[in-house]
């Protein structure tokens, strides 16, 4: 072998046992499609699980909520009745206009939210500073007082309100023990209407347990600060307590709005479905009710719906509007 032959020889290199690599000119692979390839499957794959698990509240909210409300919506265009529909346009909305039972029913719902709710709140309100201050069995006295919101919309509890003030009811005859006699509450044009409020505040829990939960927010060194600058109980209160509390008042207020417009057991088990005495309790719900199913005027009580609703909106929207000049947060400037 020449000298030659033994340069070809070494020049060679040592094979590693590896395949070989791309034929010249082809492009080098890149990891990172590979990599993007199997990201975008996971992340399929985990939409579809979301999905999977969502499906049971979007095929309720599309069959409970969303298909409901469109229905309404058309049959409050339609005289429908017993299955028969017939387009009237606007006529159930301009019927509005010259029924006076709708109003009656406008205006005993406007009286029963605007003066129950502020009574309610403020009890709550007041329930939850004396049980704000620390007292032994306080899980105990929570629950006794959350009690009455699990309980006061069902039928039950309107029954037993429907006795207690009754002619012969537990009211008369505690009054009869001072000599006093008493009315029969609620077959009284005067007061039926009135026990349905104290029915109402009688439910302060809910808002209770809110407001005791944003007492426990406010930092004590407020309290503390006051005090070194001389205020009193009611100082503290006003000054401190209040401005700290609006967020909680606010929503509260929103919510209990809502729940009275939406009234409908009690008045519904109190006054028999009529709305009486004299439709002193005929409730927007409850005349709903009546034109829908026992009238069978289902497109009316439809357009009735929808005016219900714009009716919770405008309030909604009014006291959002508002309570930028009165609820205090704190990341306000």
């Amino acid at each position: 072998m020449s000298d030659n032959d033994v340069a070809v020889v070494r020049s060679k290199p040592r094979s590693s046992g590896a395949p070989p690599g791309p034929p010249a000119g082809a492009p080098a692979p890149r990891p990172e499609r590979a990599r993007r390839g199997i990201g975008n499957t996971i992340r399929s794959r985990e939409r579809w699980a979301a999905l999977s698990f969502m499906s049971p509240w979007l095929i309720g909210l599309l069959a409970i909520t969303v298909g409901p409300m469109v229905a309404s919506f058309y049959l409050s265009f339609t005289d429908y009745s017993l299955g028969y529909g017939e387009w009237v346009g606007m006529e159930n909305y301009q019927r509005m206009f010259d029924d006076p039972r709708l109003a009656q029913s406008v205006k005993v719902t406007a009286i029963y939210t605007f003066v129950s709710v502020p009574l309610q709140l403020g009890a709550a309100l007041l329930l939850a500073i004396v049980l704000d201050r620390g007292l032994r069995g306080m899980s105990f006295y929570r629950s006794i007082f959350y009690l009455p919101s699990l309980l006061g919309a069902s039928v039950a509890i309107a029954i037993m309100w429907r006795q207690v003030f009754g002619t012969e009811g537990l009211v008369n005859q505690l009054l009869a023990l001072f000599g006093i006699q008493g009315e029969g509450w609620v077959s009284h044009p005067d007061y039926a209407l009135g026990t349905l409020i104290l029915l109402h505040v009688w439910t302060f829990g809910s808002p209770m347990i809110i407001f005791l939960a944003g007492l426990r927010q406010i930092p004590t060194m407020y309290y503390e600060a006051a005090k070194v600058d001389g205020a009193g109980v009611m100082r503290r209160f006003v000054s401190v307590t209040l401005p700290l509390l609006t967020p909680i008042i606010f929503f509260n207020l929103v919510l209990q709005i809502i729940n009275s417009f939406q009234s409908f057991t009690q008045a519904f088990i109190v006054s028999s479905g009529k709305g009486g005495p004299a439709d002193s309790t005929l409730f927007l719900t409850l005349y709903l009710y009546d034109q829908g199913f026992t009238q069978f005027n289902m497109g009316y009580a439809s357009a009735i719906a929808w005016l219900l609703l714009a009716i919770i909106a405008i309030f909604t929207a009014l006291n959002f509007l508002m309570s930028k000049f009165w609820v205090f947060y704190g990341d306000n400037d």
